[in-house]
């Protein structure tokens, strides 16, 4: 089913969502601007050079240079269907219906998951700006509301008003970084001088990098969202191949460069125990040292900019996963319902935002720390969830052309989705056993992060069933939109 039906009645207000809104560098700003660049830099790239040393680098360009090589086939596949499913579209395709059902309740829960917990990291990110700049000090959980009122209200503007908003912030901070960057280079860097240490084999293939690399995959996370605004777009065809790949491009150099460039800024011999004795003030420190003064105020407020844009982009993707399920009936149908003005999916939306009030609220009267719990516990079932996603579409387009036949090349439809499920299944064990790099915690926590995905997938696999016995109507029609493909 269509989410762009036009209306039947002259003069009556159009139904479903917005066609021919974005192109190219919208859905590229859209993207970006999920993965949350500056905030990924200060708040985690510290952390990868003081566990993998100054190769962290190229942990991003190995992320970047797999989920480039799964846009491939993932991009050959979109130009085949017409669904703004994405992964669960995608996978229903290609292996099947049940296992269609499996991944929209697992993606629904991931994308959920990784949208609600960065609330504690807007709650906590705005109240140190606040605090720093203004001089204003109150509670984590009313900065977090606030978001969720932005982010809800953006959501309920027409897409190209969410996608400006988004071309403008995503602007600003990663202007801020190339600031920071560029003059680390022109400064020529510590002491030591620049250098390539970071790329070294002796530097890049260590035990350490093992334990980063998910985080560096992490990074990234939401780059595949350029298909689920697929009714939204001009020409998707060619438009979403090449804003995904545009998308990993800009992410995996911005990501590798500035890394690089802080690891310059302290030096080979110094990065490593600037990160371990800084921490996230890491970036502040060697922006008032290259920059100024002014640099720490500017990064304090784009910091939290960051995190609002990263908040609206989740948002997007989640109601737009939500419609496209909804219209098949996997969801009550008015989850699908697009406002008669906005042409914005704003009953997913509010649902969407009712849901993180709750979450907020609730780990809010706990008084559960919103970064190491609400962001953490709440973020790391998203991330396996997404990587098992992943994994699972890119399988699907190897099937999915073998069952159909095709005249597109093989590298596109076989080797490339069979490499790229290899290095995320890798991503994803390494992720696996080193969760408590990711958690910070041990024992039952742990072990509950990890089974929530695999319980989802249980979940998802008894509901299937169910509809496939007692409502086969509603199985039938998963995927039913995407062209003559055929599921069983």
């Amino acid at each position: 089913m269509s989410t762009t039906t036009p209306s039947t009645a002259e003069g009556a207000p159009a139904r479903g969502l917005k066609p021919n809104a974005l192109g190219t560098s919208d859905l590229v700003f859209i993207v970006v601007a999920a993965a949350a660049p500056l905030m990924v830099m200060v708040g985690v790239a510290p952390l990868a050079i003081m566990i993998g040393g100054i190769g962290a680098p190229a942990a991003y360009v190995f992320a970047g240079v797999t989920l480039a090589i799964f846009a491939v086939g993932f991009t050959t596949m979109s130009r085949h269907l017409d669904n703004a499913g994405a992964f669960y579209s995608y996978i229903a395709v290609g292996l099947g219906r049940t296992a269609g059902v499996i991944a929209a309740l697992v993606a629904l829960v991931s994308y959920n998951a990784l949208q609600i917990g960065v609330y504690g990291l807007a709650g906590v990110a705005i109240q140190g700006t606040f605090a720093e700049v203004f001089g204003i000090d109150a509670p984590w959980w009313v900065y977090a509301i606030g978001c969720i009122l932005i982010v809800w209200y953006v959501g309920f503007r027409t897409v190209d008003f969410g996608a400006k908003f988004l071309a403008i912030l995503l602007t600003a901070e990663t202007a801020l970084l190339l600031i920071l960057a560029v003059a680390v280079v022109v400064q020529g860097g510590s002491s030591e001088g620049l250098g390539l240490d970071s790329f070294a084999p002796s530097n890049m293939f260590v035990s350490p990098m093992t334990v980063i690399l998910p985080t560096a995959f992490a990074a990234f996370m939401g780059f595949e969202a350029t298909v689920i605004y697929r009714s939204e777009t001009r020409n998707p065809r060619r438009t979403i191949p090449r804003a995904t790949y545009v998308a990993v491009a800009v992410l995996a150099g911005t990501y590798a460069f500035i890394v690089w460039a802080i690891v310059q800024a302290f030096g080979a011999s110094g990065a490593v125990g600037a990160a371990t004795e800084t921490g996230v003030g890491m970036f502040f420190v060697a922006g008032e040292t290259y920059v100024g003064s002014w640099f720490t105020t500017a990064m304090h407020l784009l910091i939290a900019t960051s995190v609002v844009a990263s908040l609206v982009a989740f948002h997007n993707a989640v109601t737009r996963y939500a419609v496209a399920i909804s219209e098949e009936g996997l969801l009550p149908r008015a989850l699908a319902n697009t406002h008669s003005r906005t042409r914005s999916p704003y009953v997913a939306g509010a649902a969407q935002t009712m849901l993180a009030l709750v979450i907020v609220a609730g780990f809010a009267v706990a008084k559960a720390d919103p970064y190491s719990q609400l962001l953490i516990w709440v973020n790391t079932p998203g991330i396996f969830g997404i990587l098992l996603l992943q994994v699972a579409a890119a399988i699907s387009v190897v099937v999915f052309f073998r069952r159909r036949g095709t005249s597109e090349k093989v590298w596109s439809t076989v080797v490339a989705p069979i490499m790229s499920a290899v290095l995320m299944i890798v991503a994803c064990v390494l992720a696996a056993r080193n969760i408590s790099f990711l958690t910070g915690t041990t024992g039952l926590v742990n072990q509950v992060l990890l089974l929530t995905i695999p319980v989802t997938c249980v979940i998802g696999f008894a509901w299937a069933l169910w509809l496939r016995r007692n409502r086969r109507d509603v199985f039938d029609s998963v995927a039913a939109a995407c062209e003559t493909a055929q599921v069983s």
